[in-house]
């Protein structure tokens, strides 16, 4: 009797070992992925400068150039004279903005 009760722990002991060793495979896996990703993931930059001002400033940096281009297609007669012009507030809007709101990092 008690030599199939050692036979019987010893198998629970086995399959209790080989989940533990999946287990363990497992989880040095995970890391070992977790620490790939880390290193072909480039570091953060704050490409965007748009999340550093406020949602009123955000919604006139879009607006009014819109107002501007819509402004210039309505009372501008020319279409060679309204495309010159919506190239040069297009081109002049973030000077503009830098100038106005200043530069903020």
């Amino acid at each position: 009797m008690s030599k199939e009760r050692a036979r019987r722990r010893a198998e629970r002991l086995a399959v209790l070992e080989k989940e533990k060793a999946a287990r363990a495979r497992k989880v040095a896996r995970r890391q070992w992925r977790r620490q790939l990703v880390r290193r072909l993931t480039p570091p953060a930059r704050n490409a965007g400068r748009l999340h550093m001002r406020s949602r009123g400033q955000r919604v006139g940096i879009v607006v009014v150039p819109l107002l501007a281009i819509a402004a210039v297609w309505l009372f501008v007669p020319e279409p060679a004279l309204r495309i010159v012009l919506t190239t040069v507030i297009v081109l002049a809007a973030p000077a503009f903005v830098v100038v106005v709101l200043g530069r903020r990092f």
